[in-house]
């Protein structure tokens, strides 16, 4: 059972589907809104050629002018903002939601997507730390989208530091026509032990996306999607920075609204469907978790980029729905690994491949200086084996069979100088300073034919797990079955202890994570702090599917 993007009535949501499947087993599942789709089998969608358009990049998004009015020409509402006085904004943006034919592929037909400002991925924010923000956001889609998704929004700063109000919360929609306004101060975390910000506590690589509640899946699968980096004094974005201290990473020049020349490119990754006259489809049935045939890089079905033999830095982000990636580069050549969601580990690690779950990020830099001359096409590929939207495998494919995802063309030399470098040291991993006032246990499992937390199915009224403000507790992630589940908190980042018993110390997931990949079976324990906010949070799978099928708990910060 698929919906494609085609003006088609026939009325039966998945979830409504889901109701009466769980009714049947004696489960309670009450939804409210309901999405059109079609009664067919799931498409093979059309051959596509490869490597037929270059690599694709969104534009930064540019603040409007201090002092003019947003376009709805109503006032901010300080009062409702935490700490709106302690950290008043030096930036405005104002971004709409909204539909936009769309084309992947030159092969494909123009499918009506769901945007940011007209383009997927959405515009790029460039954040710094220091630097407050407030960002209205319009619902500009129509009020009855043909297809699937829903036309209530909210957007999620996946991995921000934000008070409960800013951060896109599932429950905090709203319908088209009206708008939400956010405040990002762009703080680091308080050390709780000093009172001080905790500069060992900050973010690089972070994405935002829609979160309207029971359809996250839809409408990010449609497109809502799109990538906003924090720079702070070390991680400045400047690979020319006098600062000795800076990291001087790889960086890009900006050009207007768009960034030409630039050697710092976010890569988003996502696997998509195609109906036979290639516009979008999706399977709304399919609760255990939905995988494309066709692999895209950017909002494009397998692109080109060209390099130069210099190095470049990669922010890889898996923004797709259920699909899990083993990176690789074809050749098997090394790169350096320095980060994984956003966060810095304290030194660069030499690695072939990156295993990342559903929004889980990786920043990395490949040299490719160190090719050969004779070495002019390079491709990125996945060698994870996944067969179903349950889990990986585990196994990996060989290089030979393993879907190209991204062709580098390595151009000639151009004698231009590489000024970036890849320090011999990044962050120190902050301290574990707080006693620890709790312990508590998440069970990730299936019930009752819905995805359940601790045996429930999410009820937005319901809190939980109930925190102090400036104290830390023990987590303790687990799951069970077939199943992988790449659970996410908001607001906090935990530090793992371990995985199924063992430390991660010297090893990729040593720094602090956002994203925790539980494997069929595994067994992952946090030590998590909690503070600068007050109120209510949620956790969830980000196999979105499971998200919108009820594997989501709400947790509170409280005084």
């Amino acid at each position: 059972m698929s919906r494609s993007l085609n003006p088609l009535d026939t009325k039966v949501s998945r979830r409504q589907f889901a109701q009466g499947t769980a009714l049947a087993t004696g489960a309670f599942f009450i939804n409210t809104k309901f999405s059109r789709s079609m009664l067919a089998e799931n498409p093979t969608s059309p051959f596509t050629t490869p490597w037929m358009q270059p690599l694709a990049f969104a534009p930064w998004k540019i603040p409007i002018p201090f002092g003019q009015q947003y376009v709805t020409g109503e006032p901010i509402d300080e009062a409702r903002h935490q700490r709106y006085d302690e950290f008043r904004p030096v930036k405005f943006y104002e971004m709409q939601a909204c539909e936009q034919l769309c084309r992947p592929h030159p092969q494909l037909g123009f499918s009506a997507l769901f945007t940011y400002d007209g383009c997927v991925p959405g515009p790029t924010f460039m954040m710094r730390y220091g630097e407050p923000t407030h960002c209205r956001i319009s619902n500009c889609l129509p009020a009855a989208p043909v297809g699937f998704g829903n036309c209530d929004v909210t957007t999620h700063v996946h991995n921000g530091h934000h008070a409960p109000e800013s951060d896109g919360g599932p429950w905090n929609i709203y319908s088209p026509g009206h708008y939400h306004d956010h405040h990002w101060p762009n703080i680091y975390a308080t050390d709780i032990t000093t009172g001080q910000p905790d500069k060992l506590e900050a973010k690089g690589t972070l994405w935002y996306h829609d979160h309207c509640l029971d359809f996250t899946s839809q409408n990010v699968y449609r497109g809502l999607t799109g990538f906003w980096l924090l720079h702070d004094d070390l991680d400045s974005g400047n690979e020319n920075d006098p600062n000795p201290d800076a990291f001087r990473l790889p960086s890009g020049v900006p050009d207007g609204k768009r960034v030409k020349n630039r050697y710092d490119i976010p890569l988003v990754f996502t696997d998509r469907n195609f109906d036979a006259n290639g516009i979008l489809t999706m399977d709304l049935m399919n609760m255990d978790g939905i995988l494309g045939d066709k692999f895209l890089v950017n909002g494009r079905v397998q692109p080109y980029f060209e390099v130069e033999r210099r190095k470049y830095r990669f922010r890889l982000l898996d923004g797709g729905i259920s699909r899990a990636y083993d990176f690789w580069l074809s050749n098997g050549m090394t790169f350096q690994y320095l980060a994984n969601d956003g966060n810095m580990l304290p030194v660069p690690m030499e690695r072939q491949n990156v295993k990342l779950h559903v929004a889980e990020r990786a920043d990395i830099v490949i040299d490719f200086s160190r090719l050969p001359a004779s070495t002019t096409t390079l491709y990125l590929v996945n060698r994870a084996e996944q067969t179903n939207g349950r889990a990986p495998t585990g196994n990996t494919l060989p290089m030979n069979q393993s879907p190209q995802l991204l062709k580098f063309i390595i151009r000639p030399e151009t004698g231009v100088p590489d000024n970036s470098r890849v320090p011999t040291f990044l962050r120190a991993q902050p301290e574990m300073n707080v006693p620890v006032v709790g312990e508590r246990t998440f069970a990730l499992t299936r019930g009752n034919g819905m995805w359940q937390v601790n045996g429930q199915i999410f009820d937005q009224t319901r809190c939980d797990a109930a925190v102090k403000i400036n104290t830390a507790e023990i987590w303790n992630f687990s799951t069970a079955g077939g199943w992988s589940h790449p659970l996410h908190n908001h607001c906090e980042e935990p530090r793992y202890l371990s995985i199924n018993g063992v430390p991660v110390a010297g090893t990729t997931l040593q720094g602090r994570k956002d994203v925790h990949p539980l494997y069929p079976g595994d067994q992952i324990q946090v030590y998590i702090k909690f503070r600068d906010w007050l109120g209510k949070y949620p956790m969830h799978c980000h196999n979105l599917i499971h998200e919108d099928h009820a594997m989501m708990v709400r947790w509170d910060i409280t005084p």
